[in-house]
């Protein structure tokens, strides 16, 4: 497909349904937790992902290559793809599923700011900083309850602190993605590289942290195999492919969505609580993300 500038039908009912995707991988990736290590995961995740696109470039005939002048830049964005996974699997360990959603995909909200500096045709107008002011207001409201016991022990203010991380280097790793020389990467290509550093990387990292297993029975697996194959192998390979068409802005401002749908299956399958001030939270963030994306829509 040609690159479009801005999102068309086929973009938005597409997007819709990753999001409803990402807010489903959202639960697995809770309920995993409990029988992995939620960084060994994250790795163990990557490393099955990189060996299903192998086989899926190999059957379809398409082209493998790694580009010499493009390593450190491929090589960069697999780190930051490890970070971000590194700290939304720590956040979703310490925090509920319907809390972590409104802080992470406040992503682009960040991705707002840094495309400001970083990108041409991104400036921020008066309606995207009335929703970045909508979306941190509802980010602060969410983070209240944590900090009226801060404390590095507290594992509710280690969650939304690592979601805050996770955000920030997804809005970063869109930016390498669409801002840098790894644009020149096919999206086949730009998913090998991240899955291919990060695997190692997270594994690794994760030995540091202890026993890599925790309590390991068949929803565990099954949910590994639902991340790897499904979520990043098919989902991940088709959102760059989208990132790849349409801008980056638009693409992202779907992630409002998400939130949306996390904290509806949060409360339908993990009873996640909702109260009051949480709602009002939610609402302020997906307000603010829709002025950010005011004129893509």
């Amino acid at each position: 497909m040609n690159k479009k500038t801005r999102i068309d039908l086929f973009g938005a009912c597409a997007l819709i349904l990753f999001s409803v995707l990402l807010a489903i991988n959202h639960i697995v990736i809770k309920v995993v937790n409990t029988g992995l290590n939620p960084v060994f995961f994250a790795g163990a995740r990557s490393v099955i992902a990189f060996f299903f696109l192998i086989i899926w470039m190999r059957l379809f005939n398409k082209t493998i290559v790694f580009k010499k002048n493009l390593i450190l830049i491929s090589c960069l964005a697999g780190l930051v793809f490890a970070l971000e996974f590194l700290f939304l699997f720590l956040a979703l360990d310490f925090t509920s599923v319907s809390r972590n959603s409104i802080i992470f995909y406040s992503m682009p909200v960040w991705l707002a700011i840094l495309a400001h500096f970083f990108v041409p045709n991104e400036r921020l107008t008066i309606l995207k900083l009335f929703g970045l002011i909508c979306a941190f207001t509802g980010v602060t409201l969410s983070l209240s309850v944590s900090m009226t016991d801060f404390s590095f022990e507290n594992d509710l203010f280690l969650g939304d602190f690592f979601a805050i991380l996770a955000a920030f280097t997804w809005a970063l790793l869109i930016l390498l993605a669409k801002g840098t020389k790894f644009n020149q990467v096919n999206p086949e290509m730009q998913l090998i590289w991240m899955v291919m550093v990060s695997g190692p990387v997270l594994i690794l990292f994760s030995l540091i942290l202890g026993d890599p297993i925790r309590d390991f029975e068949m929803i565990h697996f099954l949910g590994l195999l639902f991340q790897s194959v499904i979520v990043v192998a098919g989902g991940f390979l088709f959102w760059l492919w989208l990132l790849s068409i349409y801008p980056a802005s638009g693409v992202a401002s779907f992630s409002f969505l998400t939130p949306i749908f996390t904290i509806f299956f949060g409360w339908l399958i993990l009873d996640d609580t909702l109260n009051t001030v949480f709602l009002l939270a939610a609402s302020m963030v997906v307000l603010g993300l829709i002025f950010i994306n005011k004129t893509d829509r």
